[in-house]
């Protein structure tokens, strides 16, 4: 679990309930406004990346590029990268592809190993693997109807002492010809809190685009993790095939909707 999605605003969320992924974040709880959830995390093999939302008359077809400067034991570091798809229409359908990170500059090329397909009207989604030509169906909770925000939250100390976080406003800038209200997080963790023996620093800085829902340059850096950098290079705004959310006829799809229950 990705350090920074440990220390979330509220003392009932910090180091326990509110763990959100990436891509899969739970339905908002009675009382809760807003789904706000934070970019980028993941493990040694694997990353997670901008969270898309399911939201109705915002389509786009974008391509995301990512950078992930890891850190190694002997303080060098190791970057991977690669491109992909994303796809959204005007009923909230999403179309992701999943390319292997790969060596910045070396000889290895990336290839698509997954595709998913999440759909906020039936309330399934896809995960469609390329080698087997297999798609696993399971449940999506999230809905057109719920409400995202920017996950951002003010300044001030954690609580029960864990540290303290700084909430900078970076004013409003312009990615790929849009409109993008940047934000910088910087939360200061106590030693002894997360095993520590000194004082650790987490820094999240990110362009929102309220027009979209998505940020469209994120980088998340931690100690745990590294520097992820996320940045929307091209994107258009008209509505897409719907052709991309459709799985394809030669794939064989799985039911695993009951294993989730």
């Amino acid at each position: 679990m990705p350090l920074w999605k440990w220390l979330l605003p509220s003392a009932a969320a910090a180091l326990s309930a509110c763990l959100l992924t990436a891509q899969t974040p739970p339905a908002p709880s009675a009382g809760q406004a807003t789904i706000r959830t934070q970019d980028g995390g993941g493990g040694s093999l694997f990353i997670d990346s901008l969270f898309i939302p399911p939201i109705a008359r915002a389509p786009f077809d974008l391509t995301l590029a990512t950078e992930w400067v890891r850190p190694l034991a002997n303080q060098g570091t190791l970057t991977l990268v690669n491109e992909r798809r994303i796809v959204r229409d005007s009923r909230g359908r999403i179309y992701q592809e999943h390319w292997i990170l790969v060596p910045k500059g070396g000889s290895v090329k990336s290839i698509m190993d997954r595709f998913q397909i999440s759909d906020p009207e039936q309330q399934i989604w896809y995960n469609c693997h390329t080698a087997t030509k297999a798609c696993d169906l399971f449940p999506y909770s999230l809905k057109t109807a719920d409400k995202y925000g920017a996950a951002i939250t003010a300044s001030g100390p954690l609580p029960n002492n864990l540290g303290y976080r700084q909430t900078d406003d970076l004013g409003i800038q312009t990615i790929v010809g849009m409109g993008a209200h940047g934000y910088r997080e910087t939360t200061t963790v106590n030693p002894g809190v997360m095993g520590n023996d000194k004082q650790m620093v987490v820094v999240r800085e990110f362009r929102y685009s309220e027009q979209l829902g998505i940020s469209l340059r994120s980088i998340p850096d931690t100690p745990e993790t590294g520097r992820q950098v996320f940045t929307v290079t091209e994107i258009t705004t008209s509505e897409p095939e719907p052709s991309f959310f459709a799985v394809p006829a030669e794939y064989q799809v799985v039911d695993r909707r009951k294993d989730s229950e």
